[in-house]
């Protein structure tokens, strides 16, 4: 956690805790709404309203002082999260099933477009980004009571320059309602709009949604030996990138296809035989119940930007991964990284939470 975010929690603490003092019980004098009601109030009025106590606010809304410790309790909380989440290494974070999902760096969500009579146009890619001459499989359905055409039409449009870069024809399926049709990606990196029109009741419908074309970063060769360096199972990836540059590599450490942990590393590769090392730390690793065979899973490269304005690209690993043996993990052992400034930054915390 950064430091800076550490002083937004606590100043948020103490903005929480002052708005707190400031609708105290005892802080009525800046508040006088109910000054006067009883002079412009009916008889009807006066016989429904609420009792009004002696400073002159209803004993049904008076607010509850917060109690003395509430922001020695907050700061604490925010103490014992901190403390929590230091005590891994940032290049090698424990996954939930939840988090694992999320962290896909590769997934198209498809976009569905509202038709009259409940009708629906969804177009389906079977991701988000594409690498230069890389074939685009389109798949579209339109569902509901309306007259649909036979045929639909879909274009890639750059979105910077609104030109197409690619065209195609969508052929119905033996499916009812589905259309498929493929294009290349053989426009220039950058992003772009994928836009499908349909002819519904006589009248032409677009569908616009948004993918990426990716140069080519180079080849992934497979996962070297891993061994044991200290306290981390060290994983070595290989990948001959077209280019010399610096890269960042992620990937999820997973048993049995259960996630284990989410690991990243930078480095700056040059020609063939190049590797990426990356490590799970033994937080993550000891005391399970680990036997067999693990994998890496999700793999996903980064060319990082050589100069402001640059764009980052992407590429990704085989959708299977890859499957390795380890070595015996007996000696890794759950020992929080150690990190001096954060752990001087959570005695801080600490210290606060201490002075409520």
């Amino acid at each position: 956690m950064p430091f800076r975010a550490l002083l937004v929690a606590i100043l948020t603490i103490a903005g929480v805790a002052g708005m707190g003092r400031l609708l105290a019980v005892d802080n009525t004098g800046l508040f006088t709404w109910f000054s006067e009601a009883s002079d412009r109030g009916s008889a009807a009025t006066a016989l429904n309203a609420p009792d009004l106590a002696p400073d002159g606010l209803s004993n049904a809304r008076k607010p509850t002082a917060p109690a003395d410790n509430a922001l020695g309790f907050m700061l604490a909380s925010v103490a014992d999260s901190y403390e929590q989440t230091i005590r891994y290494p940032e290049y090698s974070v424990p996954l939930t099933r939840e988090q694992a999902l999320a962290y896909r760096g590769n997934r198209y969500q498809p976009v569905s477009l509202p038709l009259n009579g409940d009708g629906v146009f969804t177009v389906t890619l079977e991701k988000y980004r594409y690498t230069q001459h890389e074939e685009i499989l389109v798949v579209a359905s339109l569902s509901g009571p309306q007259v649909v055409g036979n045929r639909l039409e879909a274009h890639l449009e750059a979105t910077a320059t609104r030109t197409k870069a690619a065209t195609t024809t969508l052929q119905a399926t033996d499916d009812n309602g589905y259309f498929q049709g493929t294009l290349q990606a053989n426009g220039e990196p950058g992003e772009y709009r994928l836009i499908v029109e349909a002819t519904v009741d006589g009248r032409p419908v677009r569908h616009a949604s948004t993918l990426t074309i990716e140069p080519d970063l180079g080849d992934f060769e497979g996962v070297g030996e891993a061994s044991i360096r200290g306290n981390d199972l060290v994983i070595p990836v290989s990948f001959e990138p077209r280019e010399s540059g610096y890269y960042a590599l992620s990937a999820q450490l997973m048993h049995n296809g259960n996630p284990i942990a989410h690991l990243q590393a930078e480095k700056r590769l040059a020609g063939s035989g190049s590797a990426i090392e990356l490590r799970a730390h033994g937080t993550v690793l000891a005391n399970r119940d680990i036997t067999g065979a693990l994998q890496l899973k999700h793999l996903q490269i980064q060319r990082l930007p050589a100069r402001p304005g640059d764009r980052t690209d992407y590429a990704f690993g085989p959708e299977e991964g890859y499957t390795f043996t380890p070595p015996a993990l007996d000696s890794l052992t759950d020992t929080p990284a150690g990190n001096p400034e954060s752990e001087q930054r959570a005695a801080l915390l600490r210290q606060l939470a201490e002075k409520f």
